[in-house]
């Protein structure tokens, strides 16, 4: 049903409603949708519970306040989207007839009427005490402008959310929300891990003694800042005004490569996504752990095992600090990414776990007395696969992971894997393999999440492919993040919620980005840091941290425990999508 080719006008409205006065709060934001629509917005969203405000006690306290979808509110507004021409998504407190239930929704209106809805999956606690979990999934709806998909402010902290609205073939992401900020500092890592537009509504003022951080944005499917109001603090004298930003959407951009690689899924190995290891997961690690991670950065000596092996040895000796306990090194760590185009040739370069380049990384393990997570090209007759190991502090491999997402380099000599896992260490804490590109695909990180990782190690040969820099407004962290801190590398770890360890090869001759980096959970956290190394030089980056982050108001049991597995079968599945 798609006819729109030109670029169109996106509007976020920035509205804060009063609470307790719904027919004064649509009133207010029906003028301001208006506005928007006569300045030439083909869409326009509003914040979460636009009509109401938020902060309600139970049922009995919003009773007077909901609505049907459809129903009188979105009558109204739809009499605006045929006037207009445009399409409109309202944030509100929904009222179930048949069930008497009530439900945190958002419904979507257009020139033609009312569209469809969605009700928020992932709750946040406030909400907890009136409304009903969403029972709808994350339907992409087919309008003039591309399909529209909307999901409420809690959702963006599961990767589940957005990847649902892109596996069911949106092309816009329409995020109403009432954030202090950390809900909106993921959506351009969903953005562009997806490639959608996201257009987040917020609100910028306090409601009881919360105070939302305003930053209503459009992202594009690169992940860049198209538009972004200003940051609300909480002395900020215009922090109750309204606001409205616009940004262009162009349909051209819908078709991107993020939608191809969603087409690279391997749903088989993310069966695990949908197993609830709730409270009585008695797998998990209980204990806080002390970790002094190192990532090594280096130039490759491609093909050159003996050179690589002679420069990581040097790093380590000159480097590394008394007490670190684990190290990273980038994906095929003594070959360098292999550039072939015959299978046959990966011979030379490719061993078993006995082999001499294992055998060398064995040993520089049990001299350092360190973790060590290193990556090799594996044979596994008739099969070579890229490969990265744990190798334990006594030269024994504890931990295997098999490059599931293979990238054009791989695909002419490798096997991809087929298993994700988590090695627990007794004394450390339990550690997640993935490799560079398998980060690109956000499932793999929510198996690892199920598994529980505490720390999560990434071998990497990453040229920019994927990824971009962060570049939501840094006012909204006590610490910004660091110059050259990446969406994908984040994304791993706050959608896991473990400490995610990268380390990437620098050098020019093939256009290797450097960055390796230490990731903390939150960067609103600040008794850890995020660390990232340089674009350019060769060194070993190190961080210190502990694991178990308990006092936060959101860690990995907290998440396991939210988790909506009863939506996301269609991300391990082929099933139609959710109309």
């Amino acid at each position: 049903m798609t006819t729109a080719k030109k670029p169109f006008k996106a509007a976020a409205i920035q509205f804060n409603p009063k609470l307790n006065r719904r027919n004064t709060n649509i009133r207010a934001l029906m003028k301001l949708v208006r506005e928007a629509a006569e300045n030439g917005a083909r869409l326009i969203v509003t914040p979460e519970m636009a009509t109401t405000g938020y902060h309600y006690l139970d049922r009995s306290s919003i009773s007077a306040y909901v609505d049907t979808i459809p129903g009188i509110t979105t009558a109204q507004f739809a009499q605006i989207a045929k006037e207009y021409d445009t399409y409109i998504v309202i944030g509100m407190a929904e009222h179930d007839l048949t069930s008497g239930l009530y439900y945190n929704s958002a419904a979507l209106v257009g020139p033609e009427g009312y569209i469809g809805k969605y009700r928020k999956i992932h709750q946040w606690v406030v909400e907890n005490y009136w409304s009903c979990w969403g029972d709808m999934g994350c339907p992409a709806f087919e309008t003039e402008l591309g399909k529209i998909s909307m999901i409420i402010c809690q959702d963006s902290t599961y990767f589940e959310s957005a990847r649902l609205a892109a596996v069911n073939g949106a092309d816009i992401l329409c995020f109403p929300t009432n954030s202090s900020g950390a809900s909106i500092s993921l959506l351009q890592h969903w953005a562009e891990m997806n490639g959608l537009y996201v257009v987040s509504a917020n609100r910028s003022n306090t409601e009881e003694e919360f105070h939302m951080a305003g930053l209503s944005a459009v992202w594009s499917p690169s992940g860049r800042k198209i538009e972004e109001a200003p940051y609300s603090a909480v002395e900020d004298e215009t922090k109750d005004e309204a606001r409205i930003i616009y940004g262009e959407i162009d349909p051209e951009q819908y078709d991107n490569e993020a939608k191809e690689r969603i087409l690279e899924r391997r749903m088989e190995a993310y069966k695990d996504l949908m197993l609830f290891l709730g409270p009585w997961d008695y797998t998990k690690n209980t204990d806080s752990r002390h970790i002094h991670a190192a990532a090594i950065q280096y130039e490759p000596v491609i093909g050159d095992k003996e050179a690589n092996l002679q420069k990581v040895t040097r790093l380590v000796e000159e480097q590394l600090q008394e007490g670190v306990n684990l190290v990273v090194l980038p994906e095929l760590s003594l070959t360098g990414p292999v550039y072939t185009k015959k299978k046959q040739d990966i011979a030379d370069y490719a061993e078993t776990d006995d082999g001499a380049s294992v055998g060398a990384m064995k040993k520089l393990a049990k001299d350092c007395g360190i973790y060590l997570v290193f990556g090799f090209v594996e044979k596994v007759a008739p099969h070579f696969h890229n490969t990265a190991v744990l190798i334990s502090p006594e030269g024994e491999v504890i931990g295997k992971h098999r490059k599931i997402h293979l990238n054009e380099r791989d695909e002419p000599w490798a096997a991809p894997g087929s298993k994700i896992s988590v090695t627990p260490v007794n004394g450390f804490g339990r550690i997640g393999l993935m490799i560079g590109y398998d980060a690109a695909f956000p499932e793999v990180a929510g198996v690892l999440t199920v598994k529980r990782a505490d720390v999560i190690c990434i071998p990497a040969s990453w040229s920019g492919e994927f990824g971009t820099e962060i570049a939501i407004n840094p006012k909204i962290f006590p610490e910004p993040y660091p110059a050259g801190s990446v969406t994908t590398w984040d994304a791993v770890a706050k959608g896991a919620q473990a400490y995610t360890v990268v380390a990437n090869f620098t050098g020019t001759e093939y256009n290797f980005k450097g960055r390796s980096a230490i990731y903390n959970l939150d960067q609103n956290y600040t008794n850890d840091k995020t660390v990232i190394a340089s674009e350019t030089e060769e060194e070993v980056l190190m961080n210190d941290f502990k694991t178990m982050k308990t006092d936060w108001w959101l860690d990995q049991e907290k998440l396991i425990l939210t988790r909506r597995t009863d939506y996301y079968k269609p991300l391990v599945t082929r099933v139609p999508p959710l109309l």
